[in-house]
């Protein structure tokens, strides 16, 4: 094993789709401002780095990691797309089966399956324990300026709130998938907003139908523009669509991610009665 940088994408069979993520599954080494370069220079939004579990963490043996996430700017606490990319490139080498990761975050479970067809691997993660946070109507004006978006496209089902599934989003609906499709906002402003409140990414979310939506991810604080598919979101909304009884107790959610960007992906989210943890999983691939 060495510090090779693995290249995957995540939730979609397509290496041109979904979320590509760096894997490093062999980390030992490496420290911080090592992981960060090599984060940089890959510029992908995240890179996940592997290292020997802690001790205690369970699981079975040689089937549990240590997982740091670095963006091109920041150690992030979680990611999920980084995530399922990882599951996936293990599976492949390891075989299907469970995983357990310790992220800062937390213990996060991961499934890996065969899909049926053409026998690629799917990934399915389970969040920490996760919540939401009311939004100051200042922040919420700031956020909407620097977006460039008027109040009046906000959709009023989906109040705006911060949503925590691992890492903290501000979840914002638009009205139309228009407003939605027409993403050209202030870098540095959102950057500074989502700095003070210690936020990742912006899930944006336009519903569809249902148990359908599709989301975009602005994430300045990373500096990426734009994510093309965003796990921890994805987990983070569906606890706060559970919460504010948007969805039922028992729902399976699609989100539709990055087709705006020309990187279609599709993220599953499972929400269980009685489970407060939201699980998040799809598909994934290596990018030659």
């Amino acid at each position: 094993m060495t510090n090779e940088v693995l290249r995957y994408t995540a939730f979609s069979d397509d290496p041109a789709g979904g979320n590509p993520a760096g894997v490093v599954i062999d980390a030992g080494g490496l420290d911080e401002a090592a992981m960060l370069k090599i984060a940089a220079d890959l510029g992908y939004s995240e890179t996940a780095f592997l290292t020997a579990p802690p001790e205690g963490l369970g699981g079975e043996e040689g089937r549990a990691f240590t997982v740091r996430y670095f963006s091109p700017k920041v150690e992030v606490p979680f990611c999920g797309h980084a995530t399922v990319a990882t599951a996936v490139a293990l599976g492949e080498r390891i075989g299907p089966g469970d995983l357990l990761f310790a992220t800062r975050a937390g213990t996060v479970p991961v499934s890996v399956t065969r899909q049926d067809g053409a026998g690629g691997l799917r990934a399915t993660l389970t969040s920490v324990e996760p919540h939401t946070e009311d939004l100051d109507p200042a922040d919420l004006a700031e956020a909407l300026a620097a977006l460039n978006w008027p109040a009046a496209d906000l959709d009023p089902a989906f109040p705006p709130r911060i949503a925590y599934a691992g890492a903290r989003h501000l979840v914002l609906g638009a009205a139309t998938r228009a407003r939605l499709a027409d993403l050209d906002y202030d870098f540095a402003r959102l950057e500074a907003l989502m700095r003070r409140l210690d936020l990742v990414t912006a899930q944006l979310v336009y519903r569809a139908g249902p148990a359908e939506f599709h989301v975009r991810n602005p994430f300045p604080v990373g500096g990426v523009v734009e994510d093309p598919a965003t796990g921890a979101a994805a987990a983070a909304f569906g606890a706060y669509a559970r919460e504010l009884g948007l969805v039922p107790a028992d729902a399976v959610l699609t989100l539709h991610q990055g087709e705006d960007m020309g990187r279609p992906g599709v993220l599953t989210v499972e929400l269980r009665s009685g489970d407060s943890r939201v699980r998040v999983g799809g598909a994934g691939a290596l990018i030659p």
